[in-house]
């Protein structure tokens, strides 16, 4: 029954530039695609792995930023671009990890926050690199010379493309035995630790992974959005994220995806009406989890659940 409804979704994804939408549309599918990348990414640390981070956004920016400081000054190539921003971002993750591992719980928190604000610190004083609060225009991206961005629906599949390429990544790595640790190290990391898991290092390598899907992300947005500035790697789109994962359903694969589209679906729909639309998304969060715990994905299973027993009993 799942993959029958995955079937479906997909083919729905690839025909939706066919079936006549407004660009307007396609662009807010195409953003949440790209944002489900990033709340994919968190989930791996949230949902799989225990850690609660509020500096995701971070490497989101950093991501966005190298990308953008690449295109518009070294390469047009997007191989270049890729490589660039991947590397740059995996450095920042591994340093950032290194330290904040060190501690656990509301202290990991903070010190991911702390780093966020650093960050958000430096994109907004280094004009001369970021252009600071003003921001950045991004040049298109080419490959072997020709303009690969240059509509809203050649946008939309290449960011499809690469949220599938994202899911089915993410789906390898949560059954694999390494997913398998890091659900055992959320649940009991002492325990992992004694039958001879090196859970530091697990947690290491899965906070890189998680940042190098977060500068993915990135690089995609800024050739989507073609600007960057500041606002992008603030505290806040950590915050947002967080509660895309928890919205959707923590620790399962689909639940990111589907938090995702129906916090930003609502963000436009309640910011056409009044500028108090994240008091509003505030509201509904709390409703929601105070309902449903495992976020949308688990009232959903529950709802169905509920309605087979109904159909079975006599």
């Amino acid at each position: 029954m799942k993959s029958s409804i995955l079937a479906v979704f997909l083919a729905l994804l690839l025909v939706l530039p066919l079936v006549g939408i407004k660009p307007y549309h396609l662009s807010i599918v195409t953003e949440i695609l790209i944002f489900s990348i990033l709340a994919m990414s968190l989930n791996l640390l949230v949902g799989y792995t225990g850690l609660t981070s509020l500096g995701h956004g971070a490497f989101f920016g950093v991501g966005a930023y190298a990308a953008a400081l690449t295109v518009n000054h070294i390469s047009h190539e997007i191989g270049v671009i890729l490589v660039v921003s991947i590397i740059v971002t995996g450095v920042f993750g591994a340093v950032i990890g290194w330290l904040a591992l060190k501690l656990a719980g509301f202290y990991f928190l903070m010190v991911t926050f702390a780093f966020t604000q650093i960050i958000f610190c430096a994109a907004d004083r280094w004009r001369w690199l970021t252009g600071g609060s003003d921001g950045l225009v991004v040049s298109q991206a080419q490959f072997f010379g020709k303009l690969i961005f240059t509509s809203p629906a050649m946008i939309y599949y290449i960011s499809l493309g690469v949220f599938l390429i994202t899911w089915l990544t993410f789906r390898q790595i949560v059954y694999s035995p390494f997913g398998q640790a890091l659900v055992g190290i959320r649940e009991n990391p002492h325990r992992m630790c004694t039958i001879g898991y090196h859970v530091r290092r697990y947690k290491m390598a899965a906070f890189v992974l998680s940042a190098l899907f977060a500068g993915l992300a990135g690089i995609l947005y800024v050739q989507f959005n073609h600007f960057i500035s500041p606002v992008h790697v603030h505290w806040t789109l950590s915050g947002s994220l967080l509660i895309m994962v928890i919205l959707g359903g923590a620790g399962t694969l689909n639940g990111p995806v589907l938090g995702t589209a129906m916090y930003l679906y609502f963000q436009n729909l309640i910011s056409s009406f009044t500028e108090y639309w994240m008091f509003v998304i505030g509201v509904l969060f709390i409703a929601l989890i105070t309902g449903a715990r495992k976020g949308l994905l688990g009232l959903g299973s529950t709802a169905w659940e509920r309605l087979a027993k109904g159909r079975s009993s006599p």
